[in-house]
């Protein structure tokens, strides 16, 4: 073989060496159904009589802490807006993901134009799990969500006025952000975005999706 032909041939296998690696971190590739590592603790809903879909549940403070997620958790972080109780939110998340060593990537949706791009990025990774923290997404994902049940999305801090099946909320009164024109209630408060809530929000709704409780609103007055 010719020097350049030995050249060109060593580079093309270097090359290839590098996109095998790339392509081992992909998404794309099979991944076993996250299951929950731990079960709840005892109120976190009432096991006679478990919430319909819509409904509103109070857990007990504390009663989601055993429950973690499966190795290799992939979670989408889909955010928009830089007002303090979004940053607070996105901040929670991923701490959560570091804590958790869950796969944590981030879509910045950008309210100033359309949103609707960043949520259809998020949903083209396909994750296990797609976290909304920003109460301008929630309008679209009233109208996406109905349209990719396959799919969970776990609302912070806010909800939607009628979620389907695939989409949990955790909500409380400081928070309570329903969009439709419905806007917040007069107790919306965002100084009750502290890290405390915010983290709790983030691991009572991930414990509630893990163990197949979706659909509901979680709602966490009291910690």
């Amino acid at each position: 073989m010719r020097p350049s032909l030995r050249a060109a041939a060593t580079l093309a296998a270097a090359a290839a060496l590098v996109t095998g690696c790339g392509s081992g971190d992909s998404w794309s590739r099979p991944h076993p159904r996250p299951t929950p590592v731990g079960t709840l603790g005892p109120g976190f809903i009432d096991q006679a009589a478990p919430p319909a879909p819509e409904a509103t549940a109070t857990p007990r403070p504390g009663s989601w802490d055993g429950v973690h997620p499966s190795k290799d958790y992939r979670v989408v972080l889909l955010t928009a807006g830089t007002d303090r109780p979004t940053k607070a939110l996105v901040n929670a998340v991923q701490d959560w993901a570091e804590e958790e060593h869950a796969d944590l990537r981030t879509v910045v949706a950008d309210p100033a134009s359309d949103l609707l791009p960043g949520i259809t990025k998020a949903l083209r990774m396909r994750p296990d799990l797609i976290v909304s923290a920003g109460n301008d997404l929630i309008d679209p994902l009233a109208t996406v969500t109905p349209n990719h049940l396959s799919q969970q999305f776990l609302v912070v801090g806010a909800e939607l006025a009628e979620p389907t099946a695939n989409v949990t909320a955790v909500d409380w009164s400081g928070a309570s952000f329903r969009g439709e024109g419905l806007g917040a209630s007069s107790t919306y408060d965002p100084a009750s975005f502290t890290a405390e809530r915010c983290g709790a929000a983030i691991r009572a709704g991930v414990a509630g999706v893990l163990n197949d409780l979706t659909g509901i609103v979680l709602w966490l007055d009291k910690l």
